[in-house]
């Protein structure tokens, strides 16, 4: 799992789905060529070239129209999707594949709010021809037995990287418990549930629309509890057609525009254009942006955003990332700390280089990463690096609200002149928070150092800690640092429910 994690941390969400689609391409190909799937190869190789085509050239001219920027892999993510779920026989379908393939690209710039787009551009398109032209409809031919292991496999990389795993139970558990429940009420045998479960699962597509269409970040909740009942409520809608007790239908494409309606009402979001208004070096590698806080704008302490900066020859990493917000609520800014790396990714080049007054794109709120409610719960924060980020944001609320809760933030980082906000943390301990620093590098530390020295283990632990098992603990940092204290921690003997780690859909190291 080590291994997996590895790999899933030095690749994009977006560049993963997209490898993971053009591979059920290459093998739907391949399975075609050995008559394996009913499909004609050309049909399908065709039918993709007019889907990229149609998609790319739409997004060129509305992003023009609308001086919008925009992710060219997400284009063909939603190309490939469209491949995978509607007819590809040529040319009878070939009309078919070019109007969705137009009106998903449109739907992300015309059927917005906010500049917020509402809906999955593949589900949308689908749905708007199917009701205009009845005949046309999605086949979901990806869900064949032949293709079942490849959409698993790469199904469950996919979750596990954009930590999605809440929603995709929920959603299955809620699909196979309705289809049990449905098959003994219509035949009276439990023997029936085998075989309504092997026909449901197997012989459809709904594998390819959990893992794919189903967690698609911007149009599904960003907090856990609420993709649970995002998950629920698309299952029960999924599952329409195949209930007798009722009497009407709704496609999978359908039911999951009406989730995605669901999702805008409970899951209140934003996306704004930024104006830098300064930036500050904090360490030789570490800088701090600020840029004014829009009136409606609100989060909670702890969260993150994405943020988009176009810029010419982007790099494979892409042109998005996602930082925390280093500013608290209370404040009338919104801050981030970013690290440079040598060498840097080309996001990383131009964003060190932005001038003030510059635009930059943040959006999606996201992040379960916050402070219990109950100020009486004793905690103890763990920060790796720019990891620090989330907590300073917690900790400047504190500060402002003139909050006190029992907090001992334990903060590791190579140098002493990698510690950041000390003067935040110094003026903290007002407030209940005890700072304990860590320096991992023994050969360079301080003549007058009163810290820890080393890297953190289950007896530095116990030992600075006495009281450890009465404590929630939060770890934010690069995620195999997370991993690794996560570890430590469950060997101390720490509950996995008390423990809480800070995920990004993006690099582990954020280069």
């Amino acid at each position: 799992m080590k291994f997996i994690d590895s790999f899933l941390n030095k690749i994009t969400m977006y560049k993963l789905t997209l490898y993971y689609l053009i591979f059920l391409i290459i093998v739907s190909v391949v399975l075609s060529i050995l008559g394996i799937l009913s499909y004609n190869p050309l049909d399908i190789l065709v039918s993709t070239f007019i889907a990229i085509t149609v998609c790319s050239i739409t997004n060129f001219i509305f992003a023009k129209i609308f001086k919008a920027s925009t992710n060219i892999e997400s284009v063909f993510i939603t190309a490939l999707i469209l491949v995978l779920i509607i007819p590809v026989k040529f040319p009878l379908h070939a009309t078919f594949i070019g109007a969705v393939s137009f009106i998903a690209m449109a739907s992300k710039y015309l059927l917005t709010i906010e500049k917020r787009h509402i809906f999955n551009p593949a589900a949308v398109a689908v749905v708007a021809v199917t009701l205009f032209s009845p005949e046309h409809n999605a086949t979901w031919w990806v869900g064949t037995l032949a293709m079942m292991p490849f959409v698993l496999i790469g199904g469950l990389l996919l979750t596990r990287k954009i930590q999605r795993e809440s929603m995709v139970f929920s959603f299955l558990l809620t699909y196979l418990a309705i289809i049990s429940i449905e098959s003994v009420i219509r035949t009276g045998s439990l023997l029936s549930i085998i075989s309504a479960l092997k026909h449901s699962v197997i012989g459809s597509a709904l594998l390819f629309f959990t893992f794919v269409m189903l967690t698609e970040p911007l149009t599904s909740p960003a907090r856990k509890r609420l993709q649970k009942y995002y998950g629920y409520a698309v299952a029960f809608l999924y599952l329409t057609p195949q209930l007798r007790f009722v009497n009407f239908a709704i496609t999978p494409e359908m039911a999951l525009c009406i989730g995605n309606i669901f999702t805008y009402i409970i899951n209140p979001n934003y996306r704004f254009s930024l104006s830098l208004k300064w930036k500050k070096q904090l360490s030789s590698d570490t800088l701090e942006f600020a840029f004014d806080k829009p009136l409606d704008f609100k989060f909670i302490p702890g969260q993150f955003m994405e943020w988009t900066l176009p810029h010419k020859k982007t790099d494979n990493r892409g042109n998005r990332r996602y930082f925390s917000i280093v500013s608290s609520p209370t404040e009338q800014i919104i801050k981030i700390l970013v690290k440079f790396y040598s060498p840097s990714s080309s996001y990383k080049k131009e964003l060190f280089n932005v001038l003030e007054g510059k635009e930059i794109i943040a959006s999606q709120v996201s992040g379960d990463f916050t402070l219990s409610k109950d100020v009486k719960i004793p905690m103890v924060f763990i920060a790796g690096g720019v990891g620090i980020a989330p907590f300073i944001s917690m900790i400047q609320y504190l500060i402002d609200k003139n909050i006190v809760m029992d907090i001992i933030l334990i903060y590791s980082n190579r140098t002493d002149n990698e510690i950041l906000y000390k003067d935040i943390l110094e003026r903290a301990r007002q407030n209940g928070v005890k700072t304990i620093y860590v320096l991992t590098d023994k050969e360079h530390l301080p003549a007058d150092w009163q810290g820890l020295s080393g890297h953190l283990n289950e007896d530095v632990i116990k030992t600075q800690i006495p009281d450890f098992s009465k404590r929630k603990f939060y770890i934010s940092g690069p995620q195999l640092m997370v991993q690794s204290f996560e570890k430590i921690l469950k060997k101390a003997g720490v509950k996995k429910k008390k423990i809480k780690t800070d995920f990004f859909p993006g690099y582990s190291e954020n280069k």
